[in-house]
């Protein structure tokens, strides 16, 4: 395995810990030495050098491998979806014509009202998967607006299919609509528009004005 892949390995593994703390109900003992070992823990990856993502990132503008990704959408550590970040959401992504299509799994740790997905990491996950578009058109953009509609609760710990596909452009503006389906229900939609900027500006070197 790469080191990327232990890396993904150790993320998800943190993913199933925090999931399964949040839906089981241990004793005292327990949660103290949930929270002596995972201090310990951090205490070790504290000393360790940070990761320096802007370097990363520069270094790979002009190359095959910008945006640095291992999944269409970004870095691998990414908030929301990235398979290396221990705080992202499960989600798999394939391609259909000029569809993404993405398998989505918002577990226990995102429940809202009981048995619910909460609203805001709904619209996260439309925000990361209308990202895998811009990650196929290869163009660097922020998200400019995301408006999403729930029209049905949208439940945790079952499967979700979420689609995109770029609608049409303005100018900067690429235009993106989704939905999230559970089953055959339709239980949210989003329109998302994205703004387009020059590789070096998405990267964060200074303006050449």
């Amino acid at each position: 395995m790469s080191t990327e892949d232990v890396r993904a390995d150790a993320a998800a593994a943190l993913r199933d810990l925090s999931h399964t703390f949040v839906e089981r109900d241990p004793d005292d003992e327990l949660l103290r030495e949930i929270a002596r070992d995972v201090r310990a823990l951090t205490q070790r990856l504290s000393v360790i050098e940070r990761r320096d993502r802007l370097a990363l990132m520069r270094a790979a503008i002009g190359t095959d491998s910008f945006p640095i990704t291992t999944s269409g959408s970004g870095f691998s550590d990414r908030a929301v979806a990235g398979a290396s970040n221990p705080t992202s959401v499960d989600v798999e992504v394939t391609y259909e014509a000029d569809e993404v299509v993405a398998r989505v799994v918002l577990r226990r740790a995102f429940e809202g009202a009981p048995g619910r997905a909460h609203g805001g990491i709904v619209a996260a996950a439309f925000d990361d998967v209308t990202g895998f578009v811009i990650g196929q058109l290869h163009e660097p953009a922020f998200t400019g607006e995301l408006t999403v509609r729930y029209l049905a609760p949208v439940p945790v710990d079952e499967p979700l299919e979420m689609r995109a596909r770029l609608e049409g452009r303005e100018r900067r503006k690429l235009l993106i609509t989704a939905e999230a389906r559970h089953g055959d229900l339709i239980v949210a939609t989003c329109h998302a528009i994205y703004i387009t900027v020059d590789p070096t500006r998405f990267a964060g070197f200074p303006d050449p004005r």
